[in-house]
């Protein structure tokens, strides 16, 4: 579901206004358990690889093609990875057991909100402001549990916070994109695949290339971008918004020649 049929599927749920409450727990034993994890139109934004690459130990070209589909889109021509079921007749999740999701401490951001869906919206301040929603479904039984939350004690309870500044800064830059009207060249769609899901391979690329070369990265961060994934994308974030744009406030270029010719 792409990104703007997304934010029209969660204007036509019941909105959890702030401050409001609503009951839920899923639990082993639970009538439903499982029953949300089949038949699956789930997008995973470059957080979500991130985490599961990570949790499975799996070389991250290895986990996109072994358990994703993909498309450029067209608006941006950015990848779009969705997760792949299983050929089972119920179409279900590759991570479902019968005990459990056997990657639920690095489970997907939109797994991890159910049953909330989130929009946001930039709030004027270089920010963005957040909405929640309430996904029902004829299954769920979860509904019927005395647990009581608010949408922050849940977002909070569930981990999804570390998911947030990620996938809300990877939402802006897909904005600017379509603002500006028009698609990005090919070329640097491939490029996104690469630093934002292949950030095992990204890091090869900036050592082969030589990149810290051309921008200003203290020694410091140099070393924690090649070894620590989180911080490869942050940078991959920070580098592809700058080549794209030409300008941003996390990272400056050296004296490089033609720096307008980066986004073609």
């Amino acid at each position: 579901m792409s990104e703007d049929k997304t934010q029209d599927f969660l204007a036509a749920l019941p909105e959890l206004e702030e401050g409001k409450t609503y009951n839920f727990k899923c639990y082993p034993g639970i009538k439903c358990f499982n029953a949300c994890c089949t038949d699956l139109d789930l997008v995973l934004t470059p957080y979500d690889i991130l985490r599961l690459s990570k949790g499975l130990d799996m070389p991250s070209a290895d986990l996109l093609s072994k358990c994703t589909t993909m498309h450029m889109d067209k608006a941006t021509n950015f990848p779009e990875f969705r997760l792949r079921m299983t050929d089972s007749k119920a179409k279900s999740c590759p991570f479902m057991t019968k005990e459990g999701c056997r990657v639920y401490p690095n489970r997907p951001g939109a797994c991890r909100m159910y049953p909330l869906g989130r929009a946001t919206r930039p709030d004027g301040e270089g920010g963005v402001s957040e909405q929640f929603f309430i996904v029902t479904e004829d299954h769920c039984q979860g509904f019927k549990e005395a647990d009581e939350w608010t949408g922050q004690s849940w977002k909070q309870d569930q981990g999804f916070e570390a998911y947030t500044a990620s996938n809300d800064r990877y939402m802006h830059i897909l904005a600017r994109i379509k603002q500006a009207g028009r698609p990005v060249p090919e070329k640097m769609g491939h490029m996104a695949t690469l630093a934002f899901y292949k950030l095992d391979e990204f890091q090869r690329f900036i050592t082969h290339m030589r990149v810290f070369e051309r921008v200003e990265v203290d020694e410091e961060r140099q070393k924690k971008i090649l070894s620590d994934p989180e911080e490869t994308l942050v940078f991959a974030m920070d580098w592809l918004e700058l080549m794209l744009f030409q300008e941003t406030d996390k990272l400056q270029p050296k004296n490089v020649p033609n720096r307008s010719r980066c986004a073609e």
